[in-house]
């Protein structure tokens, strides 16, 4: 039977087709946070609201690519993987524009100002946690030359590569959110204890974004090892 639904459609030429769309589309939501970052440190009011709309807009594609990928995930036919454990990966990746979403809510809902003397560490950390992110998207794009190779042989060192090398870089994104931290102590005396509490939340925030991707790596680890 012939079906125009798209979901259903990239079901048919892959199982994990519908995952790799969601994650780029996860990917492409948290990328943002870069021009996010960029316009509130000019205080650039206008152009933080363009991007955190282009954010929002994003984060609703996925969650709706997220949901049909719900439904539509096939239960009759034979899948190289358990379907619940799919579900609980894509439950990881949509936490990724989520993430971005909130990060971009907040900032500019209370028009947050970045103190100067963090803004270069602070750029520089929302850049290493999108690596992580980035890195996760390459991985889940192995999926389907993973089951061509049966999830065995040198296309699981591949991924297995992968999957470290975002574990490292997850670390570095820790390391990274220490040294904001510290350098956010360092002058928060300077400011009203309600700033200090929200832009401690960011940074928070931010960190999550690169756990998550990690989390997808892990869950992709799972995979691998079944």
């Amino acid at each position: 039977m012939v079906t125009n639904n798209p979901i259903l459609q990239m079901f048919a030429r892959s199982p994990f087709r519908p995952m790799q769309e969601h994650i780029a589309k996860a990917q492409s939501c948290a990328i943002e946070l870069v021009p996010f970052f960029d316009a509130v440190m000019a205080e650039d009011w206008d152009k933080a609201a363009e991007v955190q709309h282009k954010i929002a807009v994003l984060e609703g594609e996925a969650d709706t690519m997220k949901k049909e990928v719900r439904l539509n995930l096939p239960k009759s036919i034979f899948l190289p993987v358990p379907r619940t454990d799919l579900l609980d990966l894509l439950r990881m990746q949509d936490k990724i524009a989520n993430r971005s979403k909130d990060i971009a809510g907040l900032m500019l809902g209370r028009k947050m100002t970045i103190p100067k003397h963090i803004q270069p560490l602070m750029a520089e950390y929302v850049r290493a946690s999108l690596k992580t992110s980035g890195q996760a998207l390459t991985a889940l794009n192995e999926l389907d030359e993973l089951v061509t190779a049966g999830f065995r042989g040198h296309e699981v060192d591949v991924v297995e590569t992968m999957i470290n090398e975002l574990d490292d870089l997850e670390h570095d994104a820790d390391e990274m959110e220490r040294q904001v931290r510290l350098a956010l102590f360092e002058v928060e005396k300077e400011l009203h204890p309600i700033d200090a509490m929200f832009l401690y939340q960011i940074i928070r925030w931010v960190g999550d974004v690169a756990d998550k991707a990690q989390q997808v790596g892990s869950r992709l680890q799972l995979l691998l090892a079944k």
